[in-house]
């Protein structure tokens, strides 16, 4: 095998990782933002006292 095929095989794979791991994201998550509240208020008489 050639030295310069190798360096280039090298090179080529550590420059594909390198762009799979600095690209954009492709996500298609919903954008977030204030949410309702959906559970119960604290009520101090029905908690359980330690």
């Amino acid at each position: 095998m050639d030295i310069s095929n190798l360096i280039s095989r090298v090179t080529q794979y550590i420059t594909e990782a390198a762009m799979r791991i600095f690209k954009p994201d492709e996500d298609e998550y919903p954008s977030t933002g204030v949410q309702p509240f959906a559970g119960y208020p604290y009520n101090e008489k029905t908690t359980n006292s330690w």
